[in-house]
């Protein structure tokens, strides 16, 4: 969520860079600084009745110390009068601030300096792309693979819940155990510590990451309990610092973690969500840094490096693309997205974004930091996945395939115990 002193002292500029995603911001945004202009005066005038209570109150203490309490009885009505006019006006400043917020949490984040105009997809940067000539005679698709190896069973899924919802058996779960514990082996070598975080979260946490007001109806609710199961590890990981102040000298601080990831993909169809490619349940091993405002984006570089390393490693076809203004996520200032090359499928496949939202999820988080002066102010957050199972492993099939099995990536085999499916 922007700040709103920031959206007055930066209006022109502000509205201008939120054009980039295509979203007029200038309505919304006169109307905030109407109501903030509204809220001013009455908290004002708020301040002044609380000084006037605190005087009367001095005043009345002293007459009856002085033994002349007959005084103080016109002063202790005028003091309820006042204390009334208070509470108006407190409720008062609640509701203005409350019609602020409705505003701001419709204002998404403002883009970087480095985000490309653009409407969609259509119109990212690329900005690296791996040779994929080599593997256009790799023709069966994962979802048959999986069949003919039995190491998928979308049908044992549907059965079991619904679409969705794949059973991975033998050397496909073994693969799926790998390719976490890879992740968080890459993880942790690079610095990020290993955190087991719960699969549900409560509202004030979903909010606080920007996954509510859920507009696009993406998250399962337990309704009966006001939870909701996580769309990505980023929520409770960041949320792990909710309300705290964190010492300068502490920063970066760099989580990791593994969880399943729900998500309904409300609208989905076609061949986008066939076999791998979309699913409501899947495995994800996201990445978490808490930053200084300052370093924000040198961090988000290393990001970017570590998880192109990962993929190096994978030894699969990929490509790094800067997202466009109408692609960008609600929350982020700036994303990459890392795709890897589906040869059977002949398109790429999205499988991590690696983001800065410099202060819009610590503002509603208040994730702060203190500096060595001892002033406070808001660090900035960023995550990436390190990576998502079901694209990855999808493109380890059909990169990987042969008359004779599928092979094994060399990275995995010390965690699969075997290099060839057959």
């Amino acid at each position: 969520m922007l700040k709103t002193s920031f959206l007055i002292s930066k209006k022109e500029e502000v509205i201008k860079l939120l054009s980039k995603r295509g979203f007029d911001a200038n309505d919304m945004v006169n109307e905030i600084i109407a109501l903030d202009k509204k809220r001013k005066s009455i908290q004002v005038q708020y301040e002044g009745i609380l000084a006037e209570i605190n005087s009367i109150s001095k005043t009345i203490g002293e007459l009856f110390q002085s033994g002349q309490p007959a005084k103080a009885k016109p002063l202790k009505d005028k003091s309820g009068d006042l204390k009334k006019s208070s509470k108006d006006l407190a409720i008062s400043l609640e509701e203005y601030q409350k019609k602020i917020n409705s505003y701001l949490l419709q204002i998404p984040n403002i883009p970087h300096k480095d985000v490309p105009a653009g409407s969609d997809d259509k119109d990212n940067k690329i900005i690296y792309e791996s040779n994929t000539s080599l593997n256009k005679n790799l023709t069966e698709p994962h979802w048959d693979l999986a069949k003919k190896y039995d190491i998928i069973d979308f049908e044992l899924g549907t059965k079991i819940t619904g679409s969705g919802f794949p059973v991975y058996k033998d050397k496909g779960a073994k693969l799926q155990r790998a390719l976490i514990s890879f992740f968080l082996d890459c993880n942790t070598d690079a610095g990020y510590e290993e955190v087991q975080i719960p699969h549900l979260v409560n509202e004030n946490s979903a909010y606080g990451t920007g996954q509510l007001p859920d507009k696009e109806g993406q998250m399962y609710e337990v309704t009966s309990e006001n939870l909701y199961l996580i769309p990505t590890a980023e929520v409770p990981i960041t949320n792990i610092f909710r309300d705290v102040i964190i010492d300068a000298s502490n920063l970066p601080v760099m989580r990791t973690g593994y969880t399943p990831c729900f998500r309904r993909e409300a609208g989905s169809y076609g061949s986008d969500v066939r076999g791998l490619n979309r699913l409501h349940q899947f495995d994800k091993v996201e990445i978490v840094k808490i930053e200084h405002p300052k370093k924000s984006y040198d961090s988000l570089q290393k990001m970017k490096d570590h998880i192109e390393d990962i993929i190096k490693k994978l030894e699969l076809p990929y490509r790094i693309v800067t997202l466009c203004g109408g692609d960008l996520g609600f929350t982020s200032a700036l994303t990459y997205d890392f795709e890897i090359f589906s040869p059977a499928q002949e398109k790429w496949l999205e499988v991590s974004s690696v983001s800065n939202f410099e202060t819009f999820q610590s503002n509603r988080l208040k994730i702060r930091f203190r500096d060595n002066e001892g002033n406070i102010d808001l660090v900035h957050t960023l995550n990436g996945s390190a990576l998502a199972l079901p694209r990855v492993l999808a493109a380890i099939l059909e990169n990987n395939q042969s008359d004779d099995g599928i092979k094994v990536p060399k990275a995995l085999q010390k965690y699969t115990g075997f290099s060839f499916i057959k």
